[in-house]
């Protein structure tokens, strides 16, 4: 990817998280990435491409966090797993709150254009990997029904604190009982929280 397209697209995400939706403009981006006017519609002649791929680029910079945290910890017990998805609910409202409101613009967007659910899902499937294997580590035995409810249980978290900021934000306190009571810790085997 070149240096100006990258730019432009994390301008674009940048305004999608502080503007929303309707904030996102071939003009709007050019001013904010400090761009000649027309900068954008070189890369993305209209609206509908320039979304696409902002939606390619929210997905790309979500995997590489999810690596990045992936390296750092990776869980093998349902104790571990609560507290590295506290952990990166902390990150997308803090350090990665542009980029998580940019995502939930998007995904209301898709309400509204359906082609983007067919985007959404196959860049949403790389993530989702990461986290299924997660899940199988820990001890699920049910994929179907585990990785869903914790997972939006997960994204209900970060859409509240990001609608309505807690400094005591502390998602472990609802995540750790959910994981444990859906993903007992095997007989022998606790995680560093538990007593």
């Amino acid at each position: 990817m070149s240096n100006r397209r990258e730019l432009l697209l994390d301008t674009a995400i940048s305004l999608l998280g502080e503007r929303g939706v309707h904030g996102l403009t071939h003009r709007a981006v050019d001013t904010e990435a400090g761009l000649p006017p027309g900068s954008a519609a070189n890369y993305f002649s209209t609206r509908d491409a320039l979304l696409d791929a902002v939606v390619e680029r929210v997905a790309d910079r979500e995997r590489d966090n999810w690596e990045q945290l992936w390296a750092a910890r990776c869980p093998t017990t349902p104790a571990e797993l609560a507290e590295v998805l506290a952990e990166f609910a902390h990150q997308a409202t803090g350090p990665q709150r542009r980029l998580t409101l940019a995502r939930y613009a998007v995904l209301v967007e898709a309400a509204h254009r359906p082609q983007l659910r067919t985007q959404l899902a196959a860049v949403g499937g790389r993530v989702r990997a990461y986290f299924l294997t997660w899940m199988r580590v820990v001890g699920s035995t049910d994929l179907a029904r585990d990785a869903p409810i914790i997972m939006n249980c997960w994204t209900g978290l970060v859409l509240h604190q990001l609608s309505y900021p807690d400094p005591e934000f502390d998602p472990l306190a609802q995540l750790g009982p959910l994981v444990a009571a859906l993903l007992p810790a095997p007989h022998g085997k606790r995680g560093s929280h538990e007593p």
